[in-house]
């Protein structure tokens, strides 16, 4: 026979022992629920370790409590050309069977002990392993032609794949509570639920596994869980299984069974149960600080906007795997532009011109800024300037200087050859008119809620070129191909790894129209294009957009379809104690589509009240909601 080199052994590993109940005919299905990566690999039930010789991990526990079986796989890892040599010697005779099968196992060496495990393996009926009340091996000759009792090229790859992992004789408890740890794969065989003849023959020992074992045995799963193991567990599909792990994932397999004497009872169905890590997010403790790219981000006055929960959002989105992101509900698009620092595919989508525009600025935009010659050309007087700024809101928002120069800037604006460049000179048009208003909001005329600041006495020029100073400051390039959209949620096609949802809060305590404290500058970025004007109003503002979210049923329903359109996404919500659908809405709507749901509580402060401040009760204080589903 040809032997192998060890290079090409090494990814040849398979298993070496016929073994009832082995997971071969499986594989496809477990290896499809292996995690990307994980620290070390457990089997405390390892039989004829088909799954472990399928991923060949580098780091393995390995456990049994067949002593026979863990001195065979210990011998075969350490002395596999003397265990080769030995079982090479015996032949396929009943009587040699017999003699081997009687013989006291302690008084052979390791090597002899661990030749006849084989040896009885490949000739005994179907690959049986049965003791007796005194432990003995009883299971009959196989009567088989010509048995393949040696393979050295089989074993020499199971051997490589053996060496250098741990491999004891303790019972499943002792090992899981001896090695398992955050990160860890443990898969678990145990002997099946007794609902057929099947599991008469699965006996690997004189001892049963009865029901109060498999309560138990589930209340590890549900340890493992906790302390951030994946853990994969196969059993029948019983009835008991389904109650123990409701809590996780359950699917049914259609199975073969190979021992049965009856054909007609060869055909089974079992259970794969996946318990992922559960995670942990430690971050009532002082998160980990932002990237100073982060500090960038022109500050503004926006509503609910979200600067000061980016720590704790960064820390959460750590824990996950994710290459692509989707903002949702972009906003001021701070969160948007966090992602990116963490050098995510960013998506970033919002329903108003605004904030779209924004994000095209300083999320989608890589390389593109303003040179001073073009900051310059903003302000330069033509004569085909739309005047739509100064005869529709004369004297209402700004001075009549200052409406004649947001025409012209935006008219300029419009005259860049880049969209990207366009995209800043707005935002910094934007971002300048929200700064030299009173209170920041549109809602009102006039300027009775002057209080003196600053701001309030910058010129409209300074602030726009310090806003696109500043935007410009902003833009950089992560190495990703980022987007920015203006569209409705729910017209998204893309199938991100994590999606981000800081939807309008719905509350009893303020309103959510973005649109009504914002029309004039979302006017601006729109061109107040395809908006239904309230000429009738003293503010002259348009009407909101149509949004689910402005109801208490319809932002409950709006979150269900949400959750359902991005179930294959990690999802990550942003919401407010004060709002609703309540917090424990949002947990039962997320854990319809979602196998875990985890909330983080977090004390915030809103930078301004809501409309109760005349009764000096702002209902500012309170807890903002980050709800995890993975």
């Amino acid at each position: 026979m040809k032997v192998l080199s060890e290079e090409r052994l090494i990814n040849k590993s398979k298993p070496v022992l016929k073994w009832a109940g082995g997971k071969t005919q499986l594989l496809p299905e477990l290896t499809s629920r292996i995690p990307n990566s994980f620290n070390k690999y457990i089997e405390p039930f390892f039989g004829g370790g088909a799954l472990f010789f399928s991923l060949n991990p580098e780091r393995a526990v390995l456990a049994d409590l067949n002593l026979e079986l863990v001195n065979f796989y210990n011998v075969l890892a350490n002395s596999v050309d003397e265990l080769i040599s030995e079982v090479a010697q015996y032949p396929n005779d009943k009587e040699f069977f017999y003699a081997m099968r009687s013989k006291d196992v302690a008084s052979l060496s390791s090597i002899e002990q661990a030749a006849r495990t084989i040896y009885l393996n490949k000739t005994c009926f179907n690959g049986l392993y049965r003791v007796n009340k005194a432990d003995g091996f009883n299971v009959p000759f196989g009567y088989y032609k010509n048995p393949v009792i040696c393979r050295p090229n089989e074993l020499r790859a199971a051997s490589i794949a053996l060496q250098g992992k741990i491999f004891v004789n303790e019972d499943y408890k002792t090992v899981l509570y001896k090695y398992a740890e955050e990160g860890d794969l443990v898969f678990l065989d145990p002997p099946y639920l007794p609902i057929s003849e099947y599991a008469d023959f699965k006996r690997y020992t004189k001892e049963q596994f009865y029901e109060e074992d498999h309560r138990e045995l589930a209340e590890e799963v549900q340890r493992l869980h906790e302390i951030g193991c994946t853990v994969i567990l196969t059993n029948s599909n019983h009835p008991l299984v389904h109650d123990l792990y409701s809590n996780f994932n359950i699917e049914i397999v259609s199975t073969k069974r190979h021992i049965n004497c009856k054909g007609s009872k060869r055909v089974g169905e079992d259970v794969i149960v996946l318990a992922l890590p559960k995670k942990r997010f430690n971050i009532r403790s002082l998160p980990d600080s932002l990237d100073p790219q982060v500090a960038l981000y022109p500050p503004t006055r926006y509503m609910g906007a979200k600067g000061k929960l980016l720590p704790y959002i960064q820390d959460i989105v750590k824990h996950f795997e994710s290459e692509s992101v989707l903002d949702l509900f972009s906003g001021s698009g701070v969160v948007s532009y966090l992602f990116k620092t963490l050098g995510k595919r960013v998506v970033s989508n919002d329903y108003m011109a605004m904030n779209a525009t924004m994000a095209v600025a300083m999320v989608e935009n890589n390389k593109q800024t303003l040179s001073s010659v073009e900051i310059e050309s903003l302000f330069k007087p033509s004569k085909d300037i739309d005047t739509f700024v100064q005869d529709t809101f004369p004297g209402l928002y700004f001075t009549d200087e200052e409406n004649r120069l947001i025409d012209i800037v935006r008219a300029n604006a419009k005259k860049l050859p880049n969209p990207h460049k366009r995209a800043i000179a707005m935002s910094g048009l934007i971002r300048a008119c929200i700064k030299k208003r009173p209170r920041g909001i549109f809602t009102y005329t006039g300027h009775r809620y002057d209080d003196g600041r600053s701001d309030l006495k910058t010129s409209l020029r300074d602030h726009i070129v310090e806003a696109i100073r500043l935007i410009n400051l902003a833009v950089f390039d992560n190495g990703k191909s980022n987007k920015a959209r203006r569209g409705d949620s729910m017209s998204i096609r893309t199938k991100p790894d994590l999606v981000y949802m800081d939807p309008p809060y719905y509350t009893p305590h303020s309103d959510n129209e973005y649109v009504r404290r914002y029309h004039f500058v979302e006017g601006l970025a729109c061109g107040w294009k395809d908006v239904e004007m309230q000429w009738h109003t003293q503010t002259k503002k348009f009407k909101s957009y149509p949004t689910p979210f402005s109801s208490r049923v319809g932002a409950e329903d709006a979150f269900d379809k949400l959750f359902k359109k991005f179930r294959g996404s990690i999802l990550l919500v942003s919401y407010s104690s004060n709002s609703f659908p309540t917090r424990e809405q949002i947990i039962s709507l997320m854990a319809k589509y979602k196998q875990h749901v985890e909330v983080v509580d977090i004390d915030y402060k809103y930078s301004f009240g809501n409309q109760g401040y005349k009764k000096n009760d702002n209902h500012n204080e309170v807890k903002e909601y980050l709800f995890v589903g993975y």
